[in-house]
């Protein structure tokens, strides 16, 4: 019984000699052609990366620009993978200028959707209350629902007093080679953000919401003549790793007055406000 144990135990951990054993890791100099298998610029901090995105994406006035007004049109994407078409959409939106909390409603903003000359969605916050097209909406838990759209203004807080950067592993986003930096709100909140090695443009956040892990992948920015700003013309919007839409922006205007009646609308609009 004890040699058929011992062969047991031979047979088990011998290796047939056809067998191909894995290769070593190579050296950490020779791992050069694999983009962020190891970390860029390691002397480089979270806070540092954040300061170079800031300033790629346009200094002062991506930061604090007041307000932002985007149009173009978005794509939604139903559960069965068909798709459904608002060929006019655009958000207005006024920015406080402190922000403790990244994923609660903050600051103003309205969103308009058409379908042809269909009103598709209006929704609004005035900085207390939930419009829809027939007014302020009955059950304000509504707010609660802006949680699944607020944090991608993080970044504009980040470097503020009270909030954390962390960096994280170096990643591939969509193929390009990528900074990832966590922040951690003043109300303990985290946001995880992804930056373009070669230039520090914003290509991804990422978050935890009701509806579950929601990510937007951002990509074709553009400028305009006479603005610092870069913006992302198609941003993809994820939720638990399955498309829910892509916007699509074609303009941008920053920094102009937003009367507060846009936010508190009494009745839906006979056309495309813009």
């Amino acid at each position: 019984m004890k040699r058929a144990q011992i062969l047991l135990l031979v047979l088990a951990f011998s290796v047939p000699s056809d067998t191909i054993l894995a290769a070593p890791p190579p050296e950490l100099n020779a791992r050069g052609n694999m983009p962020a298998s190891t970390q860029l610029h390691p002397e480089l901090s979270g806070a540092e990366i954040i300061s170079k995105a800031h300033e790629a994406a346009g200094g002062h006035s991506f930061v604090r620009p007041g307000t932002l007004f985007l149009s173009g049109y978005n794509i939604l994407r139903t559960a069965n993978g068909s798709e459904k078409l608002w060929d006019h959409y655009a958000m207005w939106r006024v920015f406080e200028e402190e922000k403790p909390d990244a994923h609660v409603a903050s600051g103003k903003v309205r969103i308009e959707a058409w379908t042809g000359e269909n009103l598709a969605l209006l929704l609004t916050f005035d900085g207390q209350t939930t419009y829809n097209q027939d007014g302020p909406m009955e059950d304000q838990s509504a707010n609660k629902m802006w949680s699944n759209n607020f944090g991608f203004s993080a970044i504009r807080n980040a470097l503020d007093p009270g909030w954390l950067q962390d960096r994280r592993p170096d990643d591939l986003l969509d193929g390009q080679p990528a900074y990832l930096v966590e922040l951690t709100d003043p109300a303990g909140g985290k946001t995880l953000f992804g930056f373009r090695q070669s230039d520090f443009a914003i290509l991804y956040v990422g978050f935890d919401t009701p509806r579950g892990w929601h990510e937007r992948r951002y990509s074709h920015f553009f400028r305009k003549p006479g603005y610092d700003w870069l913006q992302a013309g198609r941003v993809r919007l994820f939720y638990n790793g399955v498309k829910a839409n892509e916007a699509i922006w074609t303009d941008y205007r920053i920094g102009e007055p937003m009367n507060d009646r846009l936010f508190q609308p009494e009745g839906p609009p006979d056309s495309p406000g813009w």
